[in-house]
């Protein structure tokens, strides 16, 4: 295992004050859906509105996105500029696949904490309706022979050379959610760890049960306050989290058939994550901006941890960061009063639960002496997670830092940690602290 100081945040603290989200929307059709720019900017309006200080205080914006469209290059400029920032506010985009939302937190709190910043627009923003359908490179071949192609004769000739085949299209989203290196999609990394830690289809359909029972509790009792209600063009208005399903039951889920590893596998549309659209938003503060604005505190981001880990097990990478920023700060996993371990897949939440107790595991992959201990259910993913409320996958890190800023305060309790599996073989993991 790494230095566990390599990445250690050091320098002013760094709060957030203020953030939002907007529901998690069910991936559909790009004329029904939102694009990913507008997403972050319905929701940016009304959290930049409620501020002391203008858009044009802030010192940049950093957005992480996966799959932007087409023409939303650098889509932390164009929110930026569409959220009234002015042009001299500057802003960028970063890809760290599922952790691009919490990257981007990281990434502001450096700046904060290194005292070349003091306000931060932050967080996370995907719209997988819009994922890409392209050309295979056939087509793309022939498209360019065609371009180049200066006489009627050479027309014809490159024409005479077209074959239907190359109309295949290639799925942009299938191909972002299977490792080239390894060549597994992520799925499949999670029917890995299935079998790696003897985890049956019956846990993972309870937990996933266990998901939307807890998301719509969170509903019911209006825990969820985080989320900015959303109009589209039409008038209509979205306020909750689509992918909720109270119905649900293990009966009803057992009934699926698996998707990644036919017909054996037990990895299911039902206990895995939803393939949905959403945008978190953060504000972080220095002590300075904090006391010039006369901003409240939501709480204190303490520190960030990155770790690798191998691309076959893709969702242990929880296990890694967490190690790493536990043993930073001379802490055990009861010390931390609240988790929120997004819900890639079932098996893989259930299979970083046993990573952290199993003594094999942690002296083989994590260099401890010992095992790290029992994660309290009770005190994991309390709300439901992206099994019940999606995973669009440059939003979640943001998502499951500002929900869990939350929880910490309905709790009054005073240390969280939130975590994710990355693809490609890393996790994140970020500490929070109540104010």
């Amino acid at each position: 295992m790494k230095k566990s100081q390599s990445n250690s945040m050091q320098g002013r603290p760094v709060y957030v004050v203020d953030g939002n989200r907007s529901p998690y929307l069910k991936a559909t059709k790009p004329e029904k859906a939102f694009k990913a720019s507008d997403l972050a900017v319905k929701i940016g309006i009304p959290l930049l509105a409620r501020q002391a200080f203008n858009g044009e205080d802030l010192d940049e914006v950093i957005l992480g996105c996966v799959m932007p469209y087409v023409d939303e290059a650098n889509i932390a400029r164009i929110v930026a500029l569409r959220l009234g920032c002015g042009h001299q506010v500057p802003a960028w985009t970063v890809q760290r696949n599922c952790g691009s939302g919490m990257q981007a937190l990281d990434c502001a709190a450096r700046n904060i904490a290194a005292g070349r910043a003091d306000l931060i627009l932050a967080g996370g923003v995907e719209s997988m309706s819009y994922a890409p359908i392209l050309y295979s490179t056939e087509m793309a071949g022939w498209l360019s022979d065609l371009t180049r192609a200066r006489t009627i004769t050479d027309k014809l000739r490159c024409a005479g050379r077209f074959r239907p085949g190359y109309l295949k299209p290639v799925i942009g989203l299938i191909c972002g959610l299977t490792d080239p290196v390894v060549g597994l999609s992520m799925g499949s990394t999670a029917e890995v760890l299935a079998h790696k830690f003897n985890i049956s289809r019956d846990a993972m359909d309870a937990y996933a049960v266990q998901s939307h029972q807890r998301l719509a509790v969170a509903h019911d009792e209006g825990r969820l306050s985080e989320i900015e209600t959303i109009y589209d063009n039409n008038g209509q208005y979205y306020d909750h989290d689509q992918g909720v399903r109270r119905d649900s039951s293990v009966e009803h889920l057992a009934r699926l058939k698996p998707v990644f590893d036919r017909p054996f596998g037990q990895v299911t549309a039902g206990n895995s994550s939803q393939v949905t659209d959403g945008a978190a938003l953060l504000i972080l503060a220095s002590e300075d901006a904090v006391k010039r604005y006369q901003l409240e505190i939501l709480g204190e981001i303490v520190d960030c941890e990155w770790a690798a880990n191998d691309p076959s097990e893709m969702g242990l990478g929880p296990v890694h960061a967490s190690a790493l920023l536990l043993q930073r700060h001379n802490l055990n996993l009861s010390q931390i009063d609240y988790w929120e371990l997004n819900e890639a897949f079932a098996a893989q939440v259930l299979a970083c639960c046993s990573a952290f107790a199993d003594t094999h595991y942690c002296q083989q992959h994590l260099g401890l002496a010992s095992a790290l201990g029992n994660l309290d259910q009770h005190r994991l993913n309390v709300d439901g997670g992206a099994i019940s409320v999606g995973h669009p996958v440059g939003s979640s890190g943001a998502r499951i830092v500002l929900h869990l800023l939350h929880v910490l305060q309905q709790h009054q309790a005073q240390t969280g940690i939130a975590t994710q599996c990355i693809g490609g073989g890393q996790g994140g993991a970020m500490l929070l602290k109540r104010s």
